[in-house]
């Protein structure tokens, strides 16, 4: 949708890069429109900007005045829905369903499956989009956007370790049922906006056997998938949480769920914590988290989120456009790029300060 800068409001999702007069976009897609965004179009004096049909919160923009489109565009409004208005509508029902649960109501499952069935067989289908999600999010919003994502990313690992359309399908639903728990904890504690202390924490790590006691009677989920939501905060060396357990006693579903959700987790912008670079985050994985995580889905995670080929474009964590020259099979979170505005090279494993940011095509 095209607006004028003017029409623009916080929540809004940026859909095309917002160019000034450099190769180095004011905005680029993909951003959560907040304050110090609205004060660079203004100042800037951007004209017209593409925003997406829904806030991050998931709920219809709507602009005062649209701007008149040309006759093809406003056709293409009637086009099937984006995959991300799909995904935003997920997460403003998402919400709803959590307030139920907080409010002692038990799982809608038919309501769940109606949403999150078509949404995933989706996001299968799809390549890096699944792995952007976290741009969609906001720290307010965050806990909503989480449990949706981590549903999408963990259906999609699982699809590329070769599980079955069942398999697959149930490991996405026990990953949107995974954080249902919460809804028994204390709300202030998942309102604080600065570090939980010890007691607080201890409460938070409970929520697995509430999840699982949501879902234990619901037919149309698997055993597997039953488990999978009560371990998916497990680690192989057993430093994980309800119950501690550690490797052979953790189902290999639950440990695609766990990397779904710290990559989310850590790539997210939360209330008290930054968001960081998701290739910084596979780093993590594979070096400061390992003999944590899986290794056959580490792997896989790594795999999707690096096939590169030659030309692909990418931002930088210092915001400089490249494109990927060359990948080593032994560093694939570390190609070689040439950066557009010098066409100088870098290797990234020469230049640990430096990561991938962002895949732009």
């Amino acid at each position: 949708m095209k607006v004028h800068s003017s029409q623009v409001v916080i929540g809004c999702i940026i859909t095309h890069d917002v160019m000034g007069s450099t190769k180095r976009p004011l905005i680029p897609k993909n951003t959560v429109v907040q304050s110090i965004h609205m004060k660079v179009l203004n100042q800037f004096k951007v004209g017209v900007v593409e925003v997406a049909s829904k806030l991050s919160d998931g709920s219809p923009f709507i602009p005062e005045e649209k701007i008149d489109e040309p006759e093809q565009e406003k056709q293409d409004e009637k086009a099937p829905i984006s995959f991300q208005d799909q995904y935003l509508d997920a997460v403003r029902s998402y919400k709803k369903w959590f307030e139920d649960w907080r409010g002692g109501a038990p799982v809608d499952t038919a309501a769940v499956r109606k949403v999150m069935v078509p949404l995933l067989e989706r996001a299968v289908k799809l390549k890096r989009d699944v792995f952007l999600l976290h741009h969609y999010s906001s720290k307010k919003e965050y806990f909503y956007h989480h449990s949706v994502a981590v549903s999408l990313i963990a259906g999609y690992l699982a699809s590329r370790l070769q599980y079955g359309y069942g398999d697959w399908m149930q490991v996405g639903l026990a990953g949107v049922f995974a954080d249902s728990g919460m809804a028994k904890i204390d709300s202030k504690i998942m309102s604080k906006t600065d570090t939980l202390n010890e007691h607080e924490f201890e409460q938070i790590k409970t929520h697995p056997t509430h999840s699982y006691r949501l879902v234990e009677k619901i037919p149309s989920l698997t055993a597997n998938a039953k488990v999978a939501v009560l371990q998916h905060h497990e680690r192989l060396d057993g430093s994980g949480y309800p119950l501690g357990l550690k490797h052979e006693k953790l189902h290999i579903f639950s440990q695609i769920i766990a990397v779904s959700d710290m990559y989310h987790a850590m790539t997210s912008e939360r209330a008290y914590r930054k968001k960081h670079s998701p290739f910084r985050v596979i780093e993590e994985m594979q070096k400061e988290q390992f003999g944590r995580f899986n290794p056959t889905v580490v792997s896989a995670f790594v795999k999707e989120m690096t096939n590169f080929s030659q030309g692909t474009r990418v931002r930088l964590s210092n915001n400089k456009l490249a494109d990927i020259v060359f990948v080593e099979s032994a560093y694939p979170t570390r190609p070689l790029v040439k950066l557009e505005e010098d066409q100088e090279i870098y290797s990234l494993r020469d230049h640990p300060d430096l990561h991938i940011e962002e895949v732009l095509d």
